[in-house]
């Protein structure tokens, strides 16, 4: 059974861009102020905050500059305090800012993202691991499809307060978002005992969806291109409308469940509602 290939995101950034500045320049000024899944951030926001990850993509790798001030990070917890931190500071600073100079922002860093992007050789290691899914080092394919997915879902939250939610759901731009986020399932299972040869299918249902195949091998589960004859021990099927926000924290276990079936041992399917697929 052949390893998962890579997920080649870097021509959907201009897409999803241009998604967004679509909707923000039809927004009225209460559509900006309306609240989100992320607790205590309204649209605009969400949206400076996805402007303050393009303007950090461009210092880092046009600039080759970062922070003089990086603090100490020792553990997983004490990144996820200073990304939310960084994040919140950067919010709380340019609410005084309009959304006219937030759009401005967005259409003029979305393109350099972009091109910068391209510029990168997928198979060389990334600036910064895949955390999530239990990397120490990444290469830079599965970086920048991390940052996909970071955009993908951070619009998705604008548009889920603004209930136009259907764009991002093509298959186009949703299977990618699936593909990447269930790279954590290896490392979510870590710690889930099973005989070698015991697999676990997950199905995501809806536009974009798939079934992904994870394989208990020796020492550890690996996800695989498909199982051949081998029968799962567990099928899990979620609703692929609740997938991305079970696994970007914008949705409890306990809500999401009426949502999952499990078919099989539920001891190896109800893990998957634990599994995230951001820095959280």
């Amino acid at each position: 059974m052949q390893p998962l290939p890579p997920i080649e995101t870097v021509d959907l950034f201009p897409i999803l861009n241009d998604h967004l500045l679509d909707l923000l320049r039809r927004l009225a000024p209460d559509d900006w102020q309306r609240p989100t899944v992320c607790k205590g951030w309204t649209v605009k926001d969400i949206v400076s905050h996805i402007v303050d990850g393009n303007w950090r993509r461009i210092t880092l790798y046009r600039d080759h500059y970062q922070s003089p001030e990086l603090p100490v990070i020792d553990s997983y917890e004490s990144l996820v305090k200073y990304l939310n931190q960084l994040n919140q500071d950067w919010v709380v600073a340019t609410r005084r800012l309009s959304p006219a100079i937030l759009i401005d922002w967005l259409a003029q860093t979305g393109p350099v993202v972009y091109e910068l992007f391209k510029q990168q050789p997928p198979f060389e290691a990334a600036p910064f691991p895949v955390a999530w899914a239990g990397e120490e080092t990444s290469l830079n394919w599965f970086h920048i499809a991390r940052e996909y997915t970071e955009l993908w879902h951070h619009q998705q939250q604008i548009r889920l307060a603004l209930d136009q939610t259907d764009v991002l759901m093509s298959a186009e731009l949703h299977h990618p978002l699936l593909d990447t986020f269930m790279r954590a399932l290896p490392h979510t299972f870590r710690h889930v005992s099973a005989q070698p040869g015991t697999l676990v299918t997950v199905t995501v249902t809806g536009p974009g969806g798939d079934t992904w195949y994870l394989l208990r091998q020796d020492t550890q589960w690996a996800l695989v291109q498909g199982a051949g004859s081998l029968q799962p021990a567990a099928a899990v099927k979620l609703d692929g409308a609740i997938a991305w926000r079970l696994f970007t924290k914008g949705l409890l276990a306990d809500d999401a469940r009426p949502y999952l079936s499990v078919s099989g041992d539920q001891t190896l399917g109800t893990p998957i509602l634990r599994m995230l697929s951001v820095m959280a």
